[in-house]
């Protein structure tokens, strides 16, 4: 059986040490199967098991294999369409229970730091950098909003405060919130799965679910054993494949790509971030940046829809970089890859039940590190039979891509390309 190891990246080579999970190869039975051992996965089981079910895992690979350990471990409130949004779209009843929860995730993550003693370089404050006028604008109207739902964390910034912050004098200010941050992302997903199993869950690598048995008791099957649960949760967002016809209809993988510099040194990485917050700017193809806990500075962006792998990650990516700070044009990369997001086309999570005991969550849409921490707890209340967050979520309206699988990469490049004009222009 073919073993799946992780990419080449900063976080696997500093990955903390774990056991060996071993494929599954016999047949079993629980109360939950969940598919996929990511934030979604990892999360839903974690809420589960502290509330007595017993929970087993797939994992097609290995734990954080795919968007939870390669992303660029920042801590980002709300969702990739914010609360205005979503009030425009469903009106204002959910809209309020959904802003309610969208600076939930965060503290989550905080909570199962503390609780496991996960160790993951969890520092707190992250910036939103304005490159124009109007983007500054939307910024200040965003903390409006944001404060309309209690969230009280925040602090504008104008020119002169965020080079306080951040040494790139392409930004006309900035927002801060103090519960945003950031962490080693694959290491919070190591941790969590170190706590499913100090809780009796049961993980298994290498696990590929290949075929769902539906029914009264369903059943997923992998290569070498089975699965027969009372509730399957399917998690397996960008990576899921086609195991789920219904749920590849209406998303789409997209690639994003990272580097990482060699240490910088304490001198020079305090010049950069001094506060050591972590950075996105304010673009629709945004670039995202921090320090790493050995001073290393990773630098993200742009996206490849249908997730196809850049021949040189670097050539993408390293110019954004110095164009940010050409105060490291000397400076090597030793990291670059690249890693996919599940694009929907509202950009908002889909949730919901298939039959009477099939859940799912997917499509985070570049915004999942906290999303996801939330889905898990909301995922597991709709299995104790606590529905109406779940329901808040499975009511929003979805559509397939213009034109099917066949049409939509083209066409979210397209739209990519016209934000991307926008962004470029100041429009």
């Amino acid at each position: 059986m073919a073993n799946t190891p992780y990419p080449e990246s900063y976080y696997a080579a500093s990955a903390n040490a774990v056991p060996p999970r071993p494929a599954l190869q016999d047949d079993v039975e629980t109360d939950v199967c969940v598919i996929g051992a990511g934030y979604t996965g990892l999360s839903s089981a974690l809420f589960l098991l502290e509330n007595g079910f017993r929970v087993t895992v797939l994992e097609a690979a290995k734990v954080g294999f795919g968007a939870s350990g390669r992303n660029g471990g920042q801590i980002v409130n709300s969702y990739s369409r914010d609360i205005d949004v979503i009030e425009r779209s469903v009106g204002p009843k959910q809209a309020q229970l959904l802003g309610q929860m969208a600076f939930e995730g965060g503290r989550i993550i905080r909570e199962r730091v503390a609780k496991y003693n996960i160790q993951c370089d969890l520092k707190d404050g992250g910036v939103f950098a304005a490159l124009t006028a109007k983007q500054m604008g939307h910024l200040e109207s965003q903390k409006r909003l944001w404060e309309r739902f209690g969230h009280t964390q925040l602090e504008l910034l104008d020119q002169r405060r965020i080079r306080e912050v951040v040494a790139c004098d392409q930004y006309v200010g900035g927002m801060l919130d103090m519960s945003g941050g950031h962490i080693h992302p694959l290491n919070l997903a190591l941790g969590e799965a170190a706590a499913v199993e100090s809780l009796g869950g049961t993980i298994h690598e290498q696990s590929p679910a290949v075929r769902i048995e539906r029914g009264a008791n369903p059943v997923v099957h992998t290569p070498q054993g089975k699965v027969r649960a009372k509730f399957i949760i399917v998690a397996g967002n960008a990576y899921l494949g086609n195991l789920v016809p219904e749920l590849a209809a209406k998303s789409m993988p997209c690639g994003t790509q990272v580097i990482t510099t060699e240490p910088l040194g304490d001198e020079l990485a305090k010049a950069l971030l001094p506060q050591d917050y972590c950075v996105e700017d304010c673009n629709y193809l945004l670039d995202y940046y921090r320090l790493t806990g050995d001073k290393r500075l990773i630098f993200g962006g742009g996206v490849v829809y249908g997730a196809r792998d850049p021949a040189n990650i670097e050539a993408i990516i390293r110019p954004k970089m110095l164009k940010a700070f050409p105060q490291l044009k000397d400076v090597k990369i030793d990291y670059a890859w690249t890693g996919n997001f599940l694009l929907t086309l509202s950009r908002l999570p889909q949730v919901g039940r298939l039959g009477d005991n099939i859940y799912y969550s997917q499509g985070c849409s570049g915004h999942g590190v906290t999303y996801t921490h939330l889905a898990g707890k909301v995922l597991a209340e709709a299995l104790r039979g606590q529905a109406e967050r779940f329901d808040a979520f499975a009511d929003l309206p979805h559509y397939p891509f213009p034109g099917g699988q066949l049409l939509r990469t083209p066409f979210a490049a397209l739209g990519a390309w016209y934000y991307g004009l926008r962004d470029k222009f100041g429009m």
